[in-house]
């Protein structure tokens, strides 16, 4: 039976002890280290080079979520499993996309947490029954939430005369349709297109529709 290398994360030192009370007796389970925050959690990581981190998300410093990232980037990286005294909200998608592989809460039992440990350990992601319901249901308002406001920062980026363009060739308008509705030459117009598409990186007329949409550009009037 392999040995789980398991290092703890948590601002809290009683919340430490109480994990390390209820972990610390499993056979396969070898508590090998603490940290008190997410920078800290790095460099202790380094050294005794756990294979599954219970890292907390709110803590001074570095939080969990920029901590799970950092670990998530290196080679041979420890799995995740977050602790958390939230529910599914944003702070779920936020450590889902940082490479977390699951999710508990810290009112849960020991042998739930237990068991998580060993799931993720074992390579099979887990989330607590309560995170994974709130999540099927927020995960889609979150996801469009992001996108735009995601694409309302790149809009942002834009002169007021490229957005207007910008809003127009995302309603499907030709150069020259453009050009009457706005009052300029066709001539103009592309040369904006062509800012457009540099200023943001976008290699063509649909992916500047594609943004405009996402910003929400297209609603107004």
């Amino acid at each position: 039976m392999n040995t789980i290398r398991l290092l703890l994360v948590d601002d809290d030192a009683l919340v430490r002890s109480g994990l390390t009370f209820m972990l610390g007796g499993a056979d396969d389970v070898e508590i090998v280290g603490e940290a008190a925050d997410g920078a800290q959690a790095l460099d202790v990581a380094a050294t005794v080079r756990p294979d599954v981190v219970l890292m907390d998300i709110r803590m001074p410093v570095m939080d969990g979520l920029a901590a799970t990232e950092r670990l998530r980037a290196r080679p041979e990286a420890p799995e995740v499993v977050v602790l958390t005294t939230f529910h599914a909200d944003e702070q779920v998608l936020r450590a889902l996309r940082a490479g977390a592989a699951g999710f508990v809460l810290k009112d849960a039992g020991p042998a739930e947490i237990l068991d998580a440990v060993r799931s993720v350990a074992a390579g099979d992601p887990v989330l607590s029954p309560a995170v994974t319901r709130q999540l099927m249901t927020h995960a889609a308002a979150s996801e469009r939430e992001i996108r735009t406001a995601g694409a309302r920062e790149r809009v942002g980026r834009l002169a007021d005369r490229e957005r207007d363009v910008a809003v127009e060739v995302g309603r499907g308008k030709s150069n020259a349709e453009i050009a009457a509705t706005l009052y300029m030459s066709v001539a103009t117009v592309k040369a904006h297109v062509s800012r457009i598409m540099t200023k943001l990186g976008l290699n063509n007329r649909v992916q500047i529709a594609l943004l405009v949409h996402d910003a929400g550009l297209l609603e107004e009037r």
